[in-house]
């Protein structure tokens, strides 16, 4: 048979298969454009339901290990629950440690020629030590989302209780008074807190008391929470309430004056450390390390002065570097 009845024959079969077929799939793609299609939901991906999805119920018999996880996802405002978060933590631990127990021990090997001995017992400790961090990262991320929403909250304080004693002044009824301080188009902590007590009334349909003792019970922040306690407790008591609030926004003023001389100290101590841990002390490391490399010595055991100098400089820096950024976002005030 030439090729050209080949040809001939293909052409044949395709334009039979696809007069066939052009109906249904001309239909199907007129009701993917009408209607959505069934049982696909049309919201964001989360990470978390997937890996609920994947485990499921395996992951009950973890949960004791993360019951002081719950306070925390409650007030971080993540909006999760604690079994998918729980997923989604031994999912992560899972690849990370698969991962690294596979890739430190190829790179070690095969590219910085170390033994194979050496490099799998370093890999193991990687992939251990890579799943620990990866579980303590999932547990301290809420704690440290709540905290930035505690130092935003108190943070504005001065700002928000003045704002509703200049309303309560004006004679603004209680809960126009949190709804118009949720209509700021500034990115604030009390912002979305005032959302979230608005949300609560027209969606929810509670009263307008039992949303502001919701926010309390869900806000990290004392000082809110101290806010709100006290409004409430000046509503039922038919107390003044401007005089309240602008006495609040006094103290909160003053707090906010000492906490910003406290940080200026604390500053100068993490400068200090920055430089001895991160600027002299590397150089100290990697003078100590090329001059042994140069002499031929042995090094730590399994770890030879130029590994221990590649780690230094590739992993150790930038890592320290990391944590010292993380440690000064913590104590920076947000004003």
């Amino acid at each position: 048979m030439s090729f050209d009845k080949i040809k001939k024959l293909i052409s044949q079969a395709y334009r039979s298969i696809k007069h066939k077929i052009s109906p249904r799939t001309s239909l199907l793609s007129k009701r993917l454009k009408t209607q959505p299609a069934k049982g696909i939901a049309r919201t964001r991906w989360k990470p978390e339901l997937f890996a609920y999805q994947l485990l499921g119920e395996k992951t009950s018999r973890f949960l004791p290990l993360f019951k002081d996880m719950d306070a925390g996802l409650y007030k971080s405002g993540l909006n999760v629950g604690l079994k998918p978060y729980v997923s989604l933590t031994l999912l992560t631990c899972l690849a990370a440690t698969v991962f690294t127990l596979l890739f430190v021990p190829s790179i070690l090997h095969l590219i910085l020629q170390l033994p194979l001995f050496s490099s799998l017992l370093f890999g193991i400790g990687s992939s251990l030590l890579a799943g620990a961090l990866t579980i303590i990262g999932f547990y301290v991320y809420p704690l440290y989302k709540a905290e930035n929403i505690r130092r935003d909250l108190n943070d504005s304080m001065a700002f928000s209780a003045g704002y509703l004693a200049i309303l309560a002044g004006a004679g603004v009824p209680f809960d126009s008074m949190f709804r118009s301080l949720s209509q700021i188009p500034q990115k604030l902590a009390v912002v979305d807190e005032s959302k979230a007590i608005i949300r609560d009334v027209d969606l929810f349909g509670t009263d307008f008391i039992t949303a502001l003792e919701n926010a309390s019970n869900r806000t990290p922040s004392e000082r809110f929470k101290e806010l709100l306690e006290g409004f409430i407790a000046t509503i039922h008591s038919g107390g003044n309430l401007r005089s309240y609030l602008l006495h609040r926004s006094k103290q909160n003023m003053r707090s906010k004056r000492v906490a910003l001389r406290k940080f200026s100290d604390t500053l100068s101590v993490v400068s200090e450390f920055y430089v001895t841990l991160l600027v002299a002390g590397p150089l100290i490391f990697v003078v100590m390390l090329a001059v042994m490399a140069t002499l031929g010595s042995g090094g730590f055991g399994i770890l030879e002065p130029t590994l221990l100098l590649t780690l230094i400089t590739y992993v150790g820096i930038p890592v320290g570097s990391l944590i010292f950024v993380i440690v000064l976002d913590a104590l920076t005030p947000r004003w």
